[in-house]
């Protein structure tokens, strides 16, 4: 069950199944070096197969991945490059919906919380915020969004926020049927949509 759950942990927090395999991979390896160890050639045959030493060798094995893996440096910056611009925002309702759902990943205002210093969450969060400023950065309103027109249209299809977001990492980012709407209608009357008008970056910033 241990070894199962490390495998599906990746994919519940957003990261790949490749990442869950790879971790899968060096638990077993882990527990296979700790199972020989703990079991040496004085120990009977019938015995090694003990549940106890099993258990006591994967536990042991997915102790010392889960300590292994803490070196690694990806997920260590957890630094906010400087608001530099912002979108002119339709409403203050609309500005402050987006900051609890939104400016986590898509902006240079992230609140790093503390699992964010324990990999692998550490490697989920760094991997979000990459890619959340690298579509769409809120804080860096000067240089070109080209997905901001999508906004509403991610909302509206339930790709933003996404479910591991709002039902694990920040439950105060759950929306009431209500203020999604008002989200919806914030984003559309700020940036357009792409089924209508389009927003145009170059006359908000001459404004």
């Amino acid at each position: 069950m241990l070894v199962v759950a490390w495998a599906g942990f990746p994919i519940l927090v957003g990261l790949t199944g490749v990442i869950g395999v790879v971790l899968v991979a060096l638990v077993i390896t882990a527990a296979l070096g700790i199972y020989r160890l703990v079991t040496g050639a004085h120990v009977a045959w019938h015995e090694r197969l003990a549940p106890g030493r099993l258990a006591f060798s994967t536990a042991a094995g997915l102790v010392a991945v889960a300590l292994a893996i803490q070196l690694i440096p990806f997920g260590w910056d957890r630094s906010n490059p400087p608001v530099t611009a912002e979108p002119n925002w339709d409403s203050p309702e609309t500005r402050e919906l987006v900051v609890r759902t939104c400016f986590d990943c898509h902006s240079n205002e992230v609140d790093y919380p503390w699992y964010s210093r324990v990999a692998p969450m550490s490697w989920a969060v760094q991997l979000h915020v990459d890619a959340g400023r690298s579509e769409v950065n809120f804080s860096e309103w000067d240089k070109p969004q080209k997905e901001a027109d999508e906004s509403a249209e991610t909302v509206i299809d339930g790709e933003m926020p996404p479910a591991y977001y709002t039902r694990f990492a920040h439950p105060e980012a759950r929306l009431s049927d209500a203020e999604l709407q008002d989200l919806i209608n914030g984003l559309e009357a700020t940036f357009g949509s792409d089924d209508g008008d389009e927003w145009d970056q170059d006359d908000e910033g001459d404004d």
